[in-house]
């Protein structure tokens, strides 16, 4: 064709050197282009290393918060939460919070954390509420069929009485503590009206206080609430302190 001769290769024109390359041409060359810029500053690279960490992070805790925005947050109006959702209260430290077994040993309060907790609290005497609670706390627990190993049993006696013998087999499972009651009010706080002794009190493995259950409780109800909560934390709880 005419004028074909005008679009031939550079290369084409060009002899080849006595290597046999040709001259003018540019080598082949590899690009890496994952690997950290030498050229930025250091600062500026420190910046971008702990950005990434930082998303990583959110990441790992992106079920524990997603499980609680579900619960405090989203609330449809189809569910009807039977237990009254509460801000959650961080479990006291010792000096706020003095904590004693029933040999007279110091407990500190963090020991309780890594479980959920259905907390009762009464007098070392217990009458007949107190039973009936402490009872209904042990079948709500066996209620919960695979999943009562998320979940602990704690008996809070305010005062100095001492137990009676003939409940002792009945708390052979439980966590039996001791502590005044002024502390143990300031961290649980029953409902307008009702004595501390009147409420089922659900505190979460990270040791909030963030549900309160209503005076003579209706257990089926109580139960379907622990469900929920078992199941919105199931994918960042799990059995044992």
């Amino acid at each position: 064709m005419p004028g074909s001769k005008s679009f031939a290769h550079e290369s084409d024109a060009m002899p080849p050197d006595a290597s046999g390359a040709v001259a003018g041409a540019q080598p082949l060359t590899l690009s890496v282009h994952s690997l950290p810029d030498p050229a930025l500053p250091v600062d500026r690279r420190t910046r971008l290393g702990r950005t990434k960490m930082l998303l990583v992070l959110l990441v790992c805790a992106a079920p524990v918060i997603a499980s609680y925005f579900t619960y405090y947050v989203v609330r449809p109006g189809a569910r009807a939460n039977y237990g009254t959702l509460v801000e959650p209260k961080p479990l006291p430290d010792a000096a706020s919070l003095p904590l004693t077994d029933l040999q007279g040993h110091a407990v500190d309060p963090t020991t309780l954390k890594g479980q959920w907790l259905i907390v009762v609290a009464g007098g070392g005497a217990c009458d007949e509420t107190c039973e009936r609670h402490l009872y209904l706390q042990r079948q709500l627990r066996e209620a919960l069929g695979k999943e009562r190993d998320r979940v602990d049993r704690v008996w809070v006696i305010d005062d100095t009485q001492p137990v009676r013998a003939e409940l002792v087999p009945a708390l052979r499972e439980a966590t039996v503590l001791r502590a005044p009651k002024d502390a143990l009010a300031r961290w649980l706080r029953p409902e307008e009206g009702q004595p501390l002794e009147a409420h089922f009190y659900l505190v979460d493995p990270m040791g909030n206080w963030m549900m309160r259950f209503p005076a003579n409780p209706d257990p089926s109800r109580v139960k379907r609430d622990i469900d929920r909560l078992l199941r919105a934390s199931a994918s960042w709880d799990t059995p044992g302190r």
